[in-house]
Order: structure tokens, then C-alpha cells, then sequence
């Protein structure tokens, strides 16, 4: 059974913490990638820097800024090292960066190791960067479905190539023993996103 702090957070979140939640989210991932441009490109760092948007306004213009930022900092990233090394190295940073969200989330929500609490975990979290989604049984495993993210109105298809690491991050430190692959995103023409859920031994067999 879930605990009671998952069950009020994935139905009640005040703005007041979905804009706190959104400024940590924002942080992790902005200075992990201006972090990587400074290593591989110090010379823009400067510039790029004085480009990057505060988080300011209602829940919606955060996003907005956040998801710019990203878009920033991954087209500059692309500019200096080139498309493949942009998403070989920038997946992994934001990957690493959702694993500790997410684990800090399990710690923090009491969740269990059971698919339902972890569906209920990351509808919580989802909620934070207005992302709706359902999750669909098929007879090769769980299927995440997502109707609507605020940030595609935003992000570049590059970008949410390279951001998409960050969720994927996220369900992996929610549950050390799933995993979760996009196969399609809104960004890249799609009527919504979607993404395989997979266990421990559906990861062996799965795609990079």
C-alpha cells in the first residue's frame, strides 16, 4: 500500500512547491549542462551564460525559461562538439541528475517497490513540469503514453532528445530494478510521446 505522503503528492501539490520543485529541477539540470559546455567549450561559456533566462512569473513562464535555458545550453553544446557527442555526453549528465531526483523522491515519498507506486511517483513529479501521461499494458510490458507536456512547446527536438535522459533517470531512482526507453516524442512530429517501461530483465534485451 502506498504511503500517505505519495498519495497526497500525486494528487495535491500547491504551486507555492511546484515552483520550488521546478527551480531545484531547473538548477540540477541547467548547471550540469553549462558545467559540460564549460569543460568542452570554455570560450562561449561567458556569452551563453548572459543568454540564460532567470525563473520568474507564474508556473508556465517558468517552464517556458527553463525549457530556453536547455535549449541554449544544447545548441551550444551541438555548435562546439558536434550532434552525436551533444547527446552521448549531455544524455549522461541529465541521466545522472534524474537518478538523483528520483532516488531522493523514493527516500522522501516512502515508495515502494511495486509498478502502481511508482506510477503514482512519477505522476507526481510529472506534475511538476506539466506532463500528463497514462501507462498501458501490452504483451511486451508497460507502455507510457504521454497526452500532453508543457515543455514541447518549447524544447527543440534535439533538446528533448538530450532532456529525455533526465526522466529516464528519474524512473530508474525511483526503482533500481525498472527502466524506462522513449521511442517516440512529441517534439519529433509525434501526436504524443512514448516510452517503454521495462524490469530487470526486459532491460537486458533493450535498446540504447
Amino acid at each position: 500500500m502506498a504511503s500517505l505522503k505519495l498519495r497526497l503528492a500525486s494528487v495535491w501539490f500547491p504551486e507555492s512547491l511546484l515552483k520550488g520543485e521546478l527551480e531545484r529541477i531547473s538548477n540540477l539540470t541547467t548547471n550540469a549542462l553549462f558545467s559540460l559546455l564549460r569543460e568542452k567549450a570554455s570560450d562561449s561559456t561567458e556569452i551563453v551564460f548572459r543568454s540564460l533566462k532567470p525563473l520568474a512569473g507564474s508556473i508556465e513562464e517558468r517552464r517556458a525559461a527553463m525549457a530556453s535555458n536547455h535549449n541554449v545550453l544544447v545548441e551550444s553544446l551541438a555548435e562546439a562538439i558536434g550532434e552525436e557527442e551533444t547527446l552521448r555526453l549531455g544524455r549522461d549528465v541529465v541521466f545522472k541528475i534524474g537518478l538523483v531526483i528520483g532516488e531522493e523522491a523514493r527516500a522522501r515519498l516512502g515508495i515502494g517497490d511495486s509498478v502502481d507506486d511508482l506510477i503514482m511517483a512519477a505522476r507526481a513529479l510529472y506534475r511538476v513540469l506539466g506532463i500528463r501521461f497514462t501507462v498501458q499494458q501490452h504483451d511486451e510490458g508497460l507502455e507510457m503514453v504521454v497526452s500532453r507536456c508543457a515543455l514541447s512547446k518549447w524544447y527543440t527536438a534535439r533538446t528533448c532528445m538530450v532532456l529525455s535522459a533526465t526522466d529516464e533517470g528519474v524512473i530508474k531512482g525511483l526503482n533500481r530494478r525498472v527502466g524506462m526507453k522513449f521511442d517516440r516524442t512529441i517534439t519529433a512530429g509525434f501526436p504524443s510521446c512514448m516510452a517503454r517501461i521495462l524490469v530487470d530483465e526486459e532491460l537486458s534485451g533493450a535498446r540504447p
